[in-house]
C-alpha cells in the first residue's frame, strides 16, 4: 500500500533528524520551528508556519487553533519539546486534521528520544461529521 504524500513526508522525516542531531534536547518548540523551516525550506518544501485554523460549532466560529508548520499546503507538522509524546499530543493533530481540508498530520516530537507519529483523518469522514 502506498502511503499518503510519501516522498514529502521522507523528506519533512529528514529535517526532523537534522534538526534533532544538531540541536538535541532541551529548547523551547519555538527553537525547533525555526530550526525545522530553514531545513523545510532548504530541502525545496514550501513551507508556512503558525497558520491560522477556524474552529467552528454549528456553522458558528468558536476559535482559532495555529498549525506550526504546514508543508507543500498537504502535511499538517505539530512539534512537541516534550519527555514523552502523550495521547492529549496526539488528538490535538487529529482535530488541526478535521478543522482543515488537510488529510496527513506528523507529530514530531523533540524530546529526551526523537518521536514521530503519523495520523491521517480522511477528507471523506470530515463529510460524515460535518453531516451529523
Amino acid at each position: 500500500m502506498e502511503y499518503l504524500h510519501k516522498d514529502i513526508t521522507e523528506q519533512i522525516i529528514k529535517c526532523f533528524y537534522e534538526v534533532y542531531n544538531q540541536l538535541g534536547y532541551g529548547f523551547l518548540e519555538k527553537v525547533y520551528e525555526h530550526a525545522m523551516m530553514i531545513e523545510l525550506k532548504k530541502s525545496g518544501l514550501h513551507a508556512r508556519n503558525q497558520q491560522p485554523i477556524k474552529v467552528y460549532y454549528k456553522s458558528e466560529l468558536v476559535g482559532d487553533y495555529f498549525a506550526d508548520i504546514i508543508v507543500q499546503d498537504c502535511i499538517i507538522l505539530e512539534l512537541k519539546a516534550a519527555e514523552a509524546v502523550v495521547e492529549e499530543h496526539e488528538f490535538q493533530l487529529i482535530n488541526y486534521l478535521k478543522a482543515t481540508n488537510i488529510e496527513l498530520g506528523l507529530l514530531l516530537n523533540f524530546g529526551k528520544k526523537p518521536e514521530i507519529r503519523r495520523k491521517i483523518f480522511t477528507n471523506d469522514r470530515k463529510e460524515l461529521i460535518e453531516h451529523r
